[in-house]
Parts: C-alpha cells; sequence; structure tokens
C-alpha cells in the first residue's frame, strides 16, 4: 500500500478496498465504498439491509 492509501471496508462482501480507488455511493451523508460496481449497485437497492450489519 502507498502513503496516502487508506483502506475501508465494502459492507457488502467485506472486503477492504482503497478509498481512493473504489466505487461510491453516498447514503444519509455518509459516503460508502465498494469493490466494484456489482457491490455498490446491491447497496443502492437496499441500503438499511447494509447499513444494519455495521451496527
Amino acid at each position: 500500500m502507498g502513503e496516502g492509501t487508506k483502506m475501508v471496508k465494502d459492507l457488502v462482501c467485506g472486503m477492504e478496498v482503497d478509498a481512493n480507488k473504489s466505487a461510491k455511493f453516498e447514503h444519509e451523508g455518509i459516503t460508502y465504498h465498494f469493490c466494484s460496481p456489482t457491490c455498490q449497485w446491491a447497496f443502492q437497492t437496499d441500503p438499511k439491509l447494509f447499513v444494519k450489519k455495521e451496527s
């Protein structure tokens, strides 16, 4: 990992992704990061399902 790399968790699949290179989607004022457009789509379909997992 390079300097300035911030790793964040994809809530759909659990994979760690680089926040600077990941797919992104904002929900209720929070930006979520995804490993792929497929995980982003799954999150967008039902965000509450995935946000509950983190709580």
